[in-house]
């Protein structure tokens, strides 16, 4: 083992590995509960829809103050702090009368959470490792991947056992019981210093006047309508072909399954080849994935372009993190790459519905296919820069 690298820090890997596949198993569940939402409070598509939207709008937006908090009281304390609003609000969801309370509870209750948890956990990471930081973040942030698999299925599970109300209270047993135990072994490492001291690295601020800072935020920008529009149209898009229900909604699972994959290997080769340049090849390899959606002719197509676009999905994400600790340092780690995430906030939020429009309006996919190359372009090109970018010093 690496005296660079304590043997706890394998311990946090694994406890964000947990609590990320809770909370994005959380947020993805809502999948699952959409058809009873929408029959429960005799609400349009559009209208159920909105929750989702707006979870995925706070989490992003408010990561960078769960970071500032992290990186303020350590990831312990903050991240139980979000697993308790998770675990609350599925539990006030599951009391729900109106669409109202449902946007308050499920919609803002549990983004709040996810923002207390996900930028802390996932900072949390990085300063344990140096030689297997990108390895690392890849096996943290998989958690997503598997959360996102494996939680729906057991919520459907749960939804014909006990119906929706009674689901979601076991969701929040599990976020409760399981959550906080994952969430309560996550530690500041000791490289980062101890809370309230001052640790290696740049502060938010100082990371904020970096052009490198700038560069990788345009990388993230750009590259968020790519990165969530399939998980809302690929369904879509393959039932237009023909393909049956089962197999338009497994492309999903698929996706999740790709992502998995280059959460583990993307990282590990990274820390061999390189993680601003395996970044760069990543956003090449997403836009590339794109072109086998536009030539797709029927489901074979259509899962191999899900596989591929969930390995270059996936190793972005586990990339981003250790990048950030590379450039900056530990000392505002958590609130950098919080920073960072407000830039996938629009993209998470507009990219399906704007693609949703353009399909209503002009009857084809096509358009979408191809601003989103564009718009990976701009990615890569950006992410490439970082490669000649001066690096900050700290």
């Amino acid at each position: 083992m690496n005296e660079d690298e304590p043997r706890y820090g394998w311990v946090v890997v694994w406890a964000a590995f947990v609590s990320l596949a809770l909370i994005f198993g959380v947020a993805y569940s809502f999948a699952a509960f959409f058809e009873s939402f929408g029959a429960e409070f005799s609400a349009r598509r559009a209208d159920v829809s909105l929750v989702f939207g707006l979870s995925g709008l706070i989490y992003f937006v408010l990561g960078a103050a769960g970071g500032m908090l992290a990186d303020r009281f350590g990831p312990r304390s903050v991240c139980s702090a979000g697993m308790l609003c998770v675990a609350g609000g599925l539990l006030a969801t599951s009391f729900a009368h109106s669409m109202s309370m449902v946007y308050l509870a499920y919609g803002v209750g549990i983004g709040v959470g996810i923002a207390l948890v996900y930028t802390p956990a996932i900072g949390c990471v990085q300063p344990w490792f140096t030689r297997r930081r990108g390895f690392a973040a890849g096996i943290a942030s998989a958690g997503i991947g598997a959360g996102t698999v494996v939680v729906p299925l057991l919520a459907a599970q749960a939804i014909l056992a006990f119906e929706w109300r009674g689901a979601l209270r076991v969701l929040a047993l599990g976020a409760l019981l399981v959550g906080v135990a994952a969430t309560w072994l996550l530690r500041r490492a000791p490289a980062a210093g101890a809370a309230g001291g001052v640790r290696p690295g740049l502060t938010l601020a100082e990371a904020l006047r970096s052009p490198r800072f700038w560069w990788l935020y345009l990388a993230t920008v750009t590259a968020a309508p790519t990165m969530f529009i399939p998980f809302a149209h690929a369904s879509a898009a393959a039932r237009d072909l023909g393909v049956s229900d089962a197999r338009a909604v497994g492309l999903v699972g698929l996706i999740g399954i790709g992502s998995l994959f280059g959460r583990f290997a993307i990282g590990g080769l990274a820390d061999r080849l390189g993680r601003t340049l395996t970044l760069a090849l990543m956003q090449a390899s997403m836009a590339a994935s794109y072109l086998l959606w536009q030539a797709a002719g029927g489901y074979a197509a259509l899962a191999v372009f899900a596989l591929w676009f969930g390995l270059s999905y996936g190793g972005i994400v586990s990339l981003l993190p250790a990048i950030c600790m590379d450039m900056f340092g530990a000392r505002a780690v958590a609130s950098i790459i919080g920073t960072l995430y407000t830039g996938a906030a629009l993209g998470n939020l507009l990219g399906p519905v704007v693609a949703g429009e353009v399909f209503d309006r002009s009857g084809s996919y096509a358009p979408v296919i191809w601003g989103c190359i564009a718009l990976s372009a701009v990615a890569t090109a950006a992410s490439a820069r970082l490669l000649r970018a001066r690096a900050p010093a700290y």
